[in-house]
């Protein structure tokens, strides 16, 4: 499979995930907090960390890492919820939302890369 197949394929299923992901999370927790793209901006760290520190390469590394999880988390829809929730005067939530994000996704990118080298 070429490379460029492997990233679409991988970018597929991760697009997909994330949507599903986000509708179950609208429709079970009800918060201000967008939980649906918080989990999977958590999930893909945790994940890209695990596949980085065991050191995949080729196309696995292309189909899950950069299709997969490339499509799964989403940097610019957490940004733009961050902002929508400073605009509607919930700027503690959206410090709160970006702190977690931020500070949560290193330390399982951390913790991934740890695992893949124990």
């Amino acid at each position: 499979m070429g490379t460029w197949l492997s990233i679409a394929l991988g970018g597929f299923f991760g697009a997909n995930a994330r949507y599903l992901i986000g509708q179950w999370a609208k429709k079970k927790l009800r918060t201000d907090v967008p939980i649906g793209t918080l989990a999977v901006n958590l999930i893909g760290s945790f994940l890209l960390g695990i596949l980085i520190g065991g050191s995949f390469e080729g196309h696995v590394y292309h189909l899950i890492g950069v299709g997969f999880m490339g499509a799964f988390t989403t940097f610019s829809t957490m940004n733009v919820e961050a902002v929508q929730l400073y605009m509607k005067k919930k700027i503690a939530v959206s410090v709160i939302y970006l702190g977690i994000t931020y500070i949560g996704g290193i330390l399982l990118a951390f913790l991934g890369i740890y695992l893949s080298n124990v």
